[in-house]
Order: structure tokens, then sequence, then C-alpha cells
């Protein structure tokens, strides 16, 4: 089991000794506290599963309403519902699946696209300020822990059901 000695002193002035789920549990809180902070920064004219949704279309294509409801954790009246506000906005469109005419897919538009890209994009030059802010070690580290970050991505990812076999 991987273990390590915290930095921190613990109640009688001794080093805490961490195992593997507690560096877990903290890595974990660090990064959902992190990504809750950027969250805040996002413009409240549109839900986070509206915005949720889009990017995942960004992303991933198209899908069905039934996989995007799974995948959101939200039932399939609801997701019917942002979608048609989606559509109004012209933010996505309505296709036939050519695999099977009776099947309705949702795709992003290029307005979609485009609102992705610049929230995505303002939040991004947020994030690079703060990273501008690190000592060169602090940066180091975040640099070499990317790939990590991006695996998190992809587990997450499958956890919703987006793995790479259900794009």
């Amino acid at each position: 089991m991987l273990r390590r000695v915290s930095e921190r002193a613990g109640p009688a002035g001794s080093a805490q000794v961490e195992d593997g789920s507690q560096v877990a549990d903290q890595a974990a809180t660090a990064v959902h506290d992190l990504l809750a902070t950027f969250l805040r920064l996002t413009p409240r004219d549109m839900s986070l599963t509206s915005l949720s949704v889009l990017s995942t279309l960004n992303r991933l294509g198209p899908r069905r309403i039934t996989d995007i409801a799974a995948s959101e954790g939200v039932a399939q009246p609801s997701v019917t519902a942002l979608v048609s506000s989606l559509v109004q906005a012209g933010y996505v469109e309505r296709r036939s699946d050519p695999g099977d005419k009776r099947v309705v897919m949702v795709a992003i538009t290029d307005a979609g696209s485009e609102l992705v890209r610049a929230r995505r994009a303002a939040r991004v030059e947020v994030f690079a300020d703060a990273v501008a802010k690190l000592t060169p070690e602090e940066a180091a580290t975040l640099a070499a822990a990317v790939p990590v970050i991006e695996r998190l991505h992809e587990l997450v990812d499958d956890l919703r059901g987006l793995g790479p076999g259900e794009k």
C-alpha cells in the first residue's frame, strides 16, 4: 500500500503517516475544490447541465437523448426539455440517426461549439493567470501531473457512461 509521511505535524507534533486512501482523498478533495471554484466563474445565463451537455456534444459528437440523460444523471423528460431550449437558442440541433431513422440524435451546432470554446477560453485564461503565479517548481509539478489529470478525466467520463466504448 502506498504510504508517505505528511510534511504537516500531527496534533502531538509528530509527523502524520498517510496511506494511499488518505492521499487519494486529499487529492480528490483538492481537485474537487479547484473545479468548484472554476464552476463559480461560469456566467449564470445558462444552467450547468446545459453547459455540460454542450461540452459533451462538442467533445464526443452527436448523442441520443437517452444517452445524454444517463450521462448527466437527469430524467429523460428533463433532458428533452433542455434540448428543446438549446435547439431554440441555436446551440444544438436534432438529427435522425443514419443507422436507425427512428432514433433522434442531438448534435451541437457551430454556435454551440463557439459558446463552449469561448467559455472554456475565458476560464483557461483565469487558470493560466493563476498558474503564472506559481513558483517554477510548482509549475513543473503541475505540468508533470497533466497526464494524470487527463487520465482522471477519462475515468470520470467512464463513470458517466462516456467511455471509449460509448462514443
